[in-house]
C-alpha cells in the first residue's frame, strides 16, 4: 500500500467517523425532543398515562384534532 493510498484510507475513515458522530448526535437530539414532547402531552392530557395501547392514543388524538380543526 502506497503512502497516498494510506492517506486516502485514513481520510475515508475520518469521514466515516464524523458521519457516525453526526448520526449519533441527531439521534440523541431526536430522542430528547420526543421525550420533551411526551412530557408536554402528559401534562396537557393527564388521561394519556392511563392508555396502554398506542393505537388508542393515536385515535383519541385524531379525534381531538378533528374537533378542534373542524375537519
Amino acid at each position: 500500500m502506497t503512502e497516498d493510498e494510506k492517506k486516502l484510507l485514513q481520510a475515508k475513515h475520518r469521514l466515516e467517523e464524523a458521519q457516525m458522530r453526526n448520526r449519533a448526535k441527531e439521534r440523541k437530539e431526536r430522542t430528547r425532543r420526543l421525550i420533551q414532547e411526551g412530557a408536554i402531552l402528559e401534562k396537557v392530557f393527564p388521561w394519556v398515562n392511563d392508555i396502554t395501547d398506542l393505537s388508542e392514543l393515536e385515535a383519541k388524538l385524531y379525534e381531538i384534532s378533528k374537533r378542534t380543526t373542524g375537519c
